[in-house]
Order: C-alpha cells, then structure tokens, then sequence
C-alpha cells in the first residue's frame, strides 16, 4: 500500500497540544528532554503552559513543531514499520520531513530551526510585515490584486494551500491594501493571520542568506525516502540540491496543491499527517477527496490512523 507521511508547520501549534499522547507514550517526553537540552530552554513546560504568545515567537515555534511531530513519528513507527513512499513537509514541516527520513539528524536541526527562526524574525522589523489568508479567489486574479495595489512595497502570493485557499505576505500596509482589493474583486473572505514575519516572500532574501550560510556546516546523509520540496516540488538526492531547495523555500511560494497532486500522480493511495492539528488533513481533502489523509495528533486519531494504513 502506498502512502505519504505529511508534516505540519507553524500554525498548527496550541498550548496543550499532544498531552494525550504524552500521557501514554514516553516518545514525547524524550524527544522534548533532547531538543530542550540541545536549546538549553524547556520547550515542554512551553508547550503545556504556555504563554500562548511566547509559544507563537518564530524562533520558539520551529524548533517545538520539530520536536512535536519526530516524537509522532517515533510513536507510529514504533506501532507500524512498513516505510512510506513519500513525505512532504508543509514550509517549516520540510525540515521536519528530512529528519524523519534520515537526510538530516534531529540533534543538527533543533538549533537550525531556533537559528531560522531568528532570521527570519530580523529579516522585517516586529510590525513591519504581515500574512493574510484569502479565499475564493483564483491564482490570477490574486497575483494581479497583489501587484495592483504594492505601490513600490512588497505583497506576494506565498502559500498556495487548497483551490481557492492562499495566503499572502510582504509589508504589512500592502498586505491591508490586498485583503481591501480581494474582497472588492469577489474573494469570500480575507483575512489578517496572528503572524509578523511575513514567510515565504521576497522580503525573507536577507534571511536566506544567512540561511546558506548555516546549511553549509550540516551532513546530509542519502536514503531511500523521497521527501518533495516545497519550491519546486521536485525530489532532490543531491547535498547541494537540497541545500538550494531549502535555501530557496525560505523567499518562494510554498506550492503545496501541486505536492499533493503530485504524490497523487505517483500512486499515494493514503496520506497520514504526523503532528499538532489538522491543517494538512483539512488541505488534502480539498485538493484531492479521492485520497484519504489521516491526521495523527491524539490516542484517537492514532488508532484510527493505524487500523487504516495497516490494512
């Protein structure tokens, strides 16, 4: 049976998340205890008690979703060992995606997510950038409101998620005037996202540098597992390939309709999200029904996830 291992990025974060399974697994403790000892700071007692705000901090969010979902992975492959064909990681879910493939070693990626994180957030003064998510308005009819009303500022199409379903980004005055001009045009709703760093566009260059520079220290190790890269939604072999893929993530749209399409293409019959929320079940389903995409994030879920893909 062919499936697909998807992981989550920011946003699908909450104070409490994965308590349920903490409380049976020990996985989730481990792997928090590693990553905290790596950062020297409890991400953990983060997760469980928040603040909500803190949690929600860039330079906080990567590195905890990191270890939230390879402490899911732990617990499915200790419950169900046949490997995937393919996995793909939602923005910062790529990097998540490479440790859970065996490409990148967890302990080399907990202080790379806190580093990107950290530029990514000096790239655009705290205020100066702004997301939006817009619905119901087509690709191009998007793209053409974002260039109408830049006025010499930056606002881009960065997250092509579901049909329909995009997020915006650039300088937050630009990103108003968007959100305006989408809803003039027909989009059913637009809306502001309780995010400052405005990923994925063309104002995050400055932090992909810095970015290149911190990938050329990593080991990159070749497996069997193909993981699609959000930029060109291409599998890549090569050290230097990824590294260029990643480095080019950091200021490119995530596409993530055309990674779901194609793993469709190459046969998935079932996907299986590993991690806090279901954002990426909710997408799956609106890109393509005909494929089943099990969220795993609480007992529940993970019994229900396991009886389906280990038939």
């Amino acid at each position: 049976m062919s499936h697909t291992y998807l992981f989550p990025g920011q946003g699908s974060q909450s104070v409490g998340m994965l308590a349920e399974l903490a409380s049976k697994y020990p996985e989730v403790n481990q792997t928090f205890e590693q990553g905290s000892e790596i950062l020297k700071q409890d991400l953990w007692t983060l997760v469980t008690d928040g603040p909500e705000e803190a949690l929600n901090r860039t330079e906080n969010t990567q590195p905890i979703m990191l270890c939230s979902s390879v402490a899911v992975w732990k617990i499915w492959t200790k419950q169900l060992s046949s490997p995937p064909a393919y996995m793909a990681g939602h923005s910062f879910g790529e990097y998540t995606a490479l440790v859970c493939s065996g490409v990148l070693d967890f302990d080399a990626v907990v202080p790379l997510a806190r580093f990107r994180g950290e530029v990514m957030q000096q790239a655009v003064p705290e205020g100066k950038g702004a997301m939006a998510a817009v619905l119901g308005l087509d690709n191009d009819k998007l793209t053409e409101v974002c260039s109408d009303v830049s006025q010499g500022e930056i606002v881009e199409a960065v997250n092509f998620n579901a049909p329909g379903q995009v997020v915006i980004a650039g300088d937050s005055t630009a990103v108003a005037r968007a959100i305006n001009a989408a809803k003039e045009v027909g989009a059913k709703r637009a809306v502001m996202l309780p995010l400052s760093v405005p990923s994925h566009s063309s104002l995050m260059q400055p932090a992909a540098e810095k970015l290149r520079e911190y990938l050329n220290d990593l080991t990159f190790t070749t497996t069997d597992i193909k993981v699609i890269h959000n930029a060109d939604v291409k599998v890549h072999a090569g050290e230097d390939d990824i590294k260029n893929a990643l480095y080019l993530q950091l200021f490119n749209p995530v596409r993530w309709v055309e990674t779901i399409q194609y793993v469709v293409g190459q046969g998935t019959q079932k996907f299986v999200e590993l991690g806090p929320g279901k954002v990426l079940t909710g997408l799956s389903k609106r890109i393509d029904k005909s494929v089943p995409c099990y969220g795993v994030h609480d007992l529940k879920s993970l019994e229900l996830a396991l009886e389906n893909v280990s038939e």
